[in-house]
């Protein structure tokens, strides 16, 4: 399975365009030892020929346009893009579908209640301006499915939803809480090697360890390195577990919770503008690598 990260931070990208946190003034006055990233967006393949999306990101067509691979072939309204997979109804995560309405036929796996929010949005309606524009495949925690090209071929990449959280975002108004609000992806190659994408995780239970200690590749959550890192910026705001996210730092951080975690490559990725980790010369940057983890970059390829 090739794998291509197309971008890695979150919400806002980095740096963000209304910020000037020590790491956005940094990084545009270049006296910053690090990269700059746009809003989180994987690409997977079984051939190299039909690839799935990781979420839509609001950055999808400047990343597209970055990949060679994901360029349209021949003729118009054709893509080598046969779908995506949603982990949850986040802006930062679906909003890119409004940038694939071009009568571009695709699937978009999800889970009912994501699949409601957006359905229900009257935006999200161009995507279905003709009939089978945009097919809804709903998923269910544990439930195994197979990536399909349009033309029904398996490209053979298995796909498993894990229910991390209810935690809905600001614009989705939900009667009742579900734990599938928010998903983490389990992808299995066709070499049988194992990636998990769960680029928000509000809570590590031990459920989630165990699943983590067999993976191949891990994509985890990197958004804040500590709990109150929007309130020490800037005087207000939420922690980041009120935000549905497990801060990298600290003795309750997953940094150290998954500290003997075996799974061969670990990466950060939905790494937020305010992050310490993103200079390379500090000493948030050395904790994570000398831990064996990586921070994911945009433009990074790898095969499993």
């Amino acid at each position: 399975m090739q794998v291509t990260i197309l971008g890695s931070a979150a919400g806002g990208g980095f740096p963000q365009w209304n910020c000037a946190c020590p790491n956005c003034h940094a990084v545009r006055g270049g006296q910053f030892r690090g990269k700059a990233r746009s809003q989180t967006q994987v690409a997977v393949s079984a051939d190299g020929e039909s690839w799935f999306l990781l979420g839509a990101s609001p950055d999808l067509r400047s990343q597209l346009e970055s990949s060679t691979a994901l360029h349209p072939h021949s003729g118009i309204r054709s893509s080598p893009i046969q779908g995506v997979v949603l982990a949850s109804a986040d802006l930062d995560h679906v909003l890119g579908l409004l940038l694939m309405r071009e009568l571009q036929p695709f699937r978009v796996h999800a889970s009912e209640p994501i699949i409601k929010i957006l359905r229900e949005n009257s935006m999200f309606g161009m995507l279905n301006r003709v009939a089978d524009q945009v097919q809804w495949r709903p998923m269910q925690p544990g439930e195994q499915f197979t990536l399909k090209s349009q033309t029904g071929n398996d490209t053979v990449i298995g796909c498993q939803g894990v229910a991390v959280s209810s935690h809905y975002p600001a614009y989705a108004h939900q009667e009742q809480n579900s734990e599938e609000a928010v998903m983490g992806l389990i992808l299995t190659a066709p070499s049988g090697a194992t990636m998990g994408f769960f680029p928000q995780v509000g809570q590590l239970t031990s459920e989630l360890k165990s699943i983590f200690e067999k993976l191949d590749c891990l994509l985890l959550d990197g958004t804040f390195w500590n709990d109150d890192e929007l309130i020490r910026l800037q005087g207000s705001g939420q922690r980041a577990r009120e935000m549905g996210h497990v801060p990298v730092g600290g003795d309750d951080g997953t940094l150290r919770q998954l500290a003997g975690l075996g799974t061969p490559r670990k990466m950060y990725i939905h790494v937020n503008n305010t992050n310490p980790m993103l200079n390379e010369a500090g000493a948030e940057y050395r904790a994570v690598r000398d831990a064996g983890w990586e921070l994911a970059e945009d433009g990074c390829h790898f095969t499993l």
